[in-house]
């Protein structure tokens, strides 16, 4: 994602939290991720990004289902049961993409920020400034749950299509 478009607020009260470890920073990394950036950026390039992963399993999956026995002679089964196969990636992917947001939404949310000083688990808890905690409330409300909402709608529908067709491949 091009960084122009949107920058970080800055957060001037002191803060024991290393940097690379503080909610906010953390949602700033997922939207310079390539990965992560797909649903922030909006449905129309998660949905071209998940179509895309479909694709380039398809190939695969039709190599794999074409060892079958059973469907080398049904052209229509076969390629149905490549396409379900090949859905399941994207399905994959969305939850990986559920997880980092949730995360990091889990971060922005909470009262207080876990974290570790010198990285040998000496984990610390600090308490955040009204000020920080307002902040990170306005970012999940107004960024981080329309992204969840589209990731929750992608997976439903990605869902739906696998188990339709996985349904029509066996009613053929």
């Amino acid at each position: 994602m091009d960084d122009s478009g949107f920058r970080l607020p800055v957060q001037d009260t002191p803060c024991p939290v290393p940097p690379e470890q503080r909610p906010l920073e953390e949602y700033g990394q997922l939207l310079r991720s390539w990965f992560f950036a797909w649903p922030a950026v909006g449905s129309v390039p998660l949905v071209r990004s998940l179509l895309l992963s479909w694709l380039l399993v398809l190939p695969v999956a039709l190599l794999v289902a074409g060892g079958s026995i059973t469907l080398r002679h049904e052209p229509l089964r076969l390629t149905m049961a490549a396409a379900t196969a090949a859905g399941l990636l994207p399905l994959l992917l969305l939850s990986r993409q559920w997880l980092g947001w949730g995360y990091v939404r889990q971060r922005l949310v909470a009262e207080t920020v876990e974290y570790e000083e010198s990285g040998w688990y000496d984990g610390q808890v600090w308490e955040k400034p009204i000020a920080w905690r307002q902040q990170d409330l306005l970012v999940v409300r107004f960024q981080v749950d329309p992204v969840m909402r589209r990731l929750r709608q992608g997976a439903a529908l990605a869902a739906g299509l696998v188990l339709a067709g996985a349904g029509l491949c066996q009613a053929l």
